[in-house]
């Protein structure tokens, strides 16, 4: 008997309804998270089929693909069906057009993809905890990078607004010399009054070269006139701009700590030396495109597949006697971000991809779109070299554009 159970989850519960092929509710319920209300579910199934957990056939509706309720259904053996949340609000307004929402409402939404759409949703994959690993330390990793840039930004715009000397000065704000001297000397006059001994001793911690003349020419810069704020406002910023510097600091050492464990565990995989040999990849690059793409051997049955997944690949619109090819801006951003700068650096680095760009641009392409489409030939060479588990090699991988062009 096949079951179909939509699971529309929460922090602390679960809504969950169950129905037959035919479409018929046999049971709904609100489940608590965690191992209780895991099994008050599989005492739910085992009723509704009459059989062992592990002989039913139960495909489950779910708007997540992590965490540990997913794992625990997938090791129960059913097969889980990630549903994208704006692929249920679709589906929700095929059922009625009232604008009617609720949690119950969603289960049953779920539940009915699961039994009329199981073919066209993609199943949780079965990644391996190496993986999984791997993905966690690497998500990390990066969002701390992002929230970095975000807290740089924020610097950026603090100083604009009543120390612009400093923009003048300092070209990268993130650096360790701009944080430390931001840090001593917040304010204008304060910074005005910073010895060149003192922006050199900075300069040298960091390990600049050219620290005599950087040093003069910072200084100059500070000392240059520019418009001002109140001095009561002035210090409000300041205060700020301390408080911006002090998590900046925090955020460089955790992103440095976190990047070796990102490469550790990237390291143990058994697809490391696979993935490094691809040319653009390094640990850090390559833990992040192992983690987004995982491990599961039957989850990309052909190289299309695992490029429409990347979001490398194009979509076609057609209408009538019009058909034109467009960019995906529907993707998985972090997957998408390290594959385009995987191409970006395959240009100094294969002599293969580089020809490819460079035919790209020569058809009339911009940067953008020639490396999009790059990215996603390197995605199809990573695929093959994943199925066959062999390394990278150059004159196979473009072996058949070289004919092509030859041809």
């Amino acid at each position: 008997m096949r079951l179909f159970v939509g699971d529309d989850w929460a922090e602390d519960h679960h809504d969950v309804e169950v129905m037959d092929g035919s479409g018929r509710r046999l049971a709904k319920a609100r489940l608590p998270e965690g191992v209780a209300g895991m099994a008050r579910l599989h005492a739910l199934v085992a009723q509704l089929s009459g059989e062992e957990i592990d002989e039913a056939e139960v495909l489950v509706g779910i708007e997540t693909d992590r965490g540990p309720w997913v794992r625990a259904l997938v090791a129960a053996g059913y097969t889980v069906l990630a549903v994208n949340p704006l692929q249920a609000a679709r589906f929700r307004d095929r059922l009625g057009v009232s604008g009617a929402k609720s949690d119950a409402g969603d289960a049953h939404v779920l539940a009915d993809m699961a039994r009329t759409h199981a073919h066209e949703l993609r199943p949780v994959a079965g990644d391996t905890p190496q993986a999984e690993a791997v993905k966690v330390v690497a998500r990390m990793h990066k969002t701390l990078i992002w929230e970095r840039t975000r807290h740089t930004q924020r610097l950026r715009h603090a100083l604009r607004d009543y120390f612009p000397a400093a923009l003048a000065a300092f070209d990268d704000l993130d650096a360790a010399d701009a944080r430390e001297l931001l840090a001593k000397a917040p304010t204008p006059t304060q910074a005005a009054r910073l010895t060149i001994g003192q922006i050199s001793a900075a300069l040298k911690r960091a390990r600049r070269k050219n620290v005599a003349d950087k040093a003069t020419a910072i200084q100059a810069a500070l000392r240059a006139d520019h418009l001002g704020q109140p001095e009561v406002v002035t210090a409000a910023y300041a205060a700020s701009v301390q408080a911006l510097i002090a998590v900046l600091d925090v955020l460089n050492a955790q992103v440095k700590t976190l990047q070796g464990q990102v490469e550790e565990y990237f390291g143990q995989h058994p697809a490391a030396e696979i993935v490094l040999s691809q040319p653009g990849l390094g640990p850090v690059l390559g833990a992040r495109v192992l983690a987004e793409f995982g491990d599961d051997p039957a989850r990309y049955a052909t190289a299309k597949a695992r490029k429409n997944y990347a979001g490398t690949s194009p979509i076609t619109r057609a209408s009538g006697k019009k058909k034109v090819a467009l960019a995906r801006f529907v993707h998985n951003d972090r997957l998408i971000d390290a594959l385009l700068t995987q191409a970006f650096s395959s240009l100094r680095l294969s002599p293969g991809a580089r020809a490819y760009y460079d035919r790209q641009r020569a058809r009339g392409c911009g940067h953008n779109a020639a490396l999009r489409q790059l990215a996603n030939r390197l995605v199809g060479i990573l695929h093959g070299c994943l199925k066959t588990g062999t390394l990278y090699h150059e004159a196979t991988a473009w072996s058949h554009h070289a004919e092509s062009l030859a041809a």
